[in-house]
């Protein structure tokens, strides 16, 4: 399997995508409810068996995908690409337009000392198999809960924060919803970093990660 680079993904001019944190993925807006649930029907002639995955969920007249390869994690390939674009052809033949500054994903970051510890618990109780972590990170295979990622840190005897949000949003909207943030009461804690990722926080001082693909 060759992994394909955000560069590499970004040289492949995928005007419909955006690549998240492990996928690509593309919002679509049908006319009406009946003209998106024919798009998602004939998404069923991209279906084919391996390890190259077709995620569709169809809200109303919004259709969200994601387009992956799942082996020993989840990873964007030349393949995948392809996919991309026979979808992107696809969704034009059917009228629906591309919103690629709408796409959005959540993950659920949990710092923790000891992630082989911690890892079989929140994958039984979240998936119901201990079987869903892949290296750092367990992925529902049926999409029904977000990523979630072990993220080291120290061991500490003050109780702290370790939960928080990773929100991966298309580059050209970040600044735009961080602003929003900011004037909503929150404040930047950390963006020495970004646009890969900006720390915020809330006015009591929980904290969320806006991510893009940007400088990864």
């Amino acid at each position: 399997m060759d992994k394909l680079s955000n560069e590499q993904i970004d040289a492949a001019g995928l005007a419909d995508w955006r690549k998240l944190a492990q996928a690509l993925h593309a919002r679509y807006r049908a006319a009406d409810p009946g003209a998106a649930m024919r798009f998602t029907a004939a998404l069923a002639s991209l279906a084919e068996p391996g390890a190259n995955a077709v995620d569709a969920r169809l809200t109303r007249d919004v259709v969200d995908l994601a387009v992956y390869t799942r082996e020993q994690g989840l990873w964007v390939t030349a393949p995948d690409v392809d996919n991309a674009r026979r979808i992107s052809e696809l969704a034009a033949e059917h009228g629906l337009i591309a919103e690629p500054a709408a796409v959005t994903q959540i993950e659920l970051a949990l710092d923790a000392a000891d992630q082989d510890t911690v890892a079989p618990f929140w994958s039984a109780l979240l998936t119901g198999s201990v079987d869903n972590v892949i290296h750092d990170s367990m992925f529902d295979p049926t999409g029904r809960v977000p990523p979630l990622w072990f993220q080291r840190s120290e061991k500490s005897e003050t109780p702290r924060q370790r939960w928080h949000f990773d929100l991966w949003l298309a580059p050209e909207v970040a600044d735009e919803r961080i602003a929003a943030a900011v004037a909503a009461g929150g404040v930047v804690v950390y963006d020495d970093e970004a646009p890969s990722f900006t720390v915020l926080a809330d006015p009591d001082g929980n904290r969320v990660c806006i991510c893009t693909s940007l400088g990864r």
